[in-house]
Order: C-alpha cells, then structure tokens, then sequence
C-alpha cells in the first residue's frame, strides 16, 4: 500500500510517510540518500509509542526535482514546514547532510525542535579537505553524477550491511533516474555547511552524535564525532562495524540508544 503524503512547499512538493501515535520524531535523510535509509529505525521508535515522519529531500526519491535552491538553509525549511505540519515540537534524526539542516533548525527555531540525533554529521566544511571537495564537486558535476555516487555510495557502506542492502541501494539508483532528479542531485552537493558551523554555539535543544567507526566520509570519525558532541553539547554514540550510515548498517545498537534518548530528553506524548 502507497503511504506516502505530500508536503506542498512554494516551488513544489515534498514526499512523507508517518508511522505510529505519540510524540513527534521526524527523520530527514542527506545527500543522495532516500527516506527509506530510516527503514530499520522507524518500526522501532513507533512500537515504543512515537510519531515518525521520515521525509526525502527535494529532488531525492519522489519529492519534486522543481526547486530553484538545494542547499542546506532550504533543507531546513522544509523541516520547519514539515513540523509545523504535523503539529507539535520534535525530536529530528538527521543523517549526514539532513544531521546539518536539523541542527539549523534547532538554532535558529528553538522551540520546533525538542532534541537531535546527529547521525554521520556534516556539520562543517572543514571536515573535508580543500582539494577533495572540489575533486568531488567536479566529479558529481553533470552528467556523470549519478555514475560516480553508484560507485561511491556502497563504500559508505563500510562494515556491516543491512540484509536488504541491495535492494535498497538499487531504489536509490533508480530515484536518481527520474526526471531532473540527476541535476538536483548536483546540485545538492554543492552545498555548504558553514552556515550550520556558524550557529552551533545557538542550540540549545538536547543531542546525540551517532558516528559510524568505520565512516569513510571523515579522515578521523571517531575525532569528527568527539568535535560535533562539543559543538553542540551533546553526547557521543560510536558504532563498531558501521560507516556512514550506522541506523541502517547497525539497528541492533542505534535504535536502543536513540530510544534511551527520547526517554532521557522527556519526549513523550
């Protein structure tokens, strides 16, 4: 059965699902990535009695690829809209990318957000170097974008891999297939996070820094990770046998401290 909602932003629509009753828990995936990158967190955080939105970024999976801007202040936005849709603060799991609009968000509207979860955070530019970042941004450059992100994502992968890892790794190669999704996939990767960096110092809402050991996306993850936490005075969840996307590659560990955090930061319902 088709769950998905839409979200109805100025230049087109975003795609949502929402599972369970409860308090509010809204998950926004990063660069490349789709909604369903939540998939193993999700029926976790619902049984427990919460409300989860995961949402996919404009012009990934099927949000609309018809925005002018795909950067990381409108990501945030969107979150914004998306909360304020659905009534009531939240509790934002970000991932990479998505981990930079949720902390946006939480210094800059204080009281949409009740707690983040920073998962592989790109919260800095710096955290890559100079050359690599513009090697990437030449290499994810049209028309090779998607040729390069095939080969790269399952790196990122690094450590255990879900069981259905293939499967979904192929919806994520045939979202970016889809009209203009490629271009905007470009142009998502051109984003910065230095507006992010300079607002770490504003949030105030509770967090944790969940980091894959083995994240290839960080010379240093461990050192990335310890950063992040003291940025945001947050604390540090280091994951064993996980890359870049420790919620998926490992539930079994994540799932059961992010729960421990929702208890711990008093969202309940």
């Amino acid at each position: 059965m088709d769950t998905t909602r839409w979200l109805q932003r100025p230049e087109g629509r975003l795609a949502y699902d929402v599972v369970g009753d409860g308090a509010l828990v809204v998950c926004v995936p990063g660069m490349g990535d789709l909604r369903q990158t939540f998939r193993h967190l999700v029926p976790a955080l619902a049984a427990a009695g919460y409300r989860v939105a995961t949402m996919d970024l404009r012009g990934h999976g099927e949000s609309a690829a018809t925005f002018s801007c795909y950067d990381v202040p409108a990501a945030a936005e969107d979150l914004r809209a998306l909360i304020d849709a659905l009534g009531g603060r939240a509790v934002v799991v970000g991932s990479s990318m998505g981990a930079s609009a949720a902390a946006l968000l939480a210094a800059e509207s204080p009281d949409r957000v009740a707690g983040l979860v920073l998962s592989g955070p790109f919260l800095r530019d710096g955290s890559m170097p100079g050359w690599k970042r513009m090697v990437f941004r030449l290499a994810t450059a049209r028309p090779w974008a998607v040729a390069v992100w095939r080969a790269w994502l399952p790196k990122l992968y690094a450590g255990r891999t879900p069981g259905d890892h293939a499967a979904f790794l192929a919806q994520v190669f045939a979202s970016l297939r889809l009209p203009r999704h490629a271009a905007a996939f470009a142009r998502t990767t051109r984003s910065s996070h230095a507006g992010t960096e300079a607002r770490l110092g504003d949030i105030r809402a509770p967090a944790l820094v969940v980091m894959g050991t083995l994240d290839p996306d960080f010379p240093d993850p461990v050192g990335e990770a310890s950063w992040a936490a003291r940025a945001v005075r947050g604390d540090v969840l280091l994951v064993e046998e996980a890359g870049h996307y420790p919620l998926s590659q490992r539930p079994d560990v994540v799932a059961p401290a992010v729960l421990t955090f929702l208890e711990r930061v008093g969202h309940r319902a």
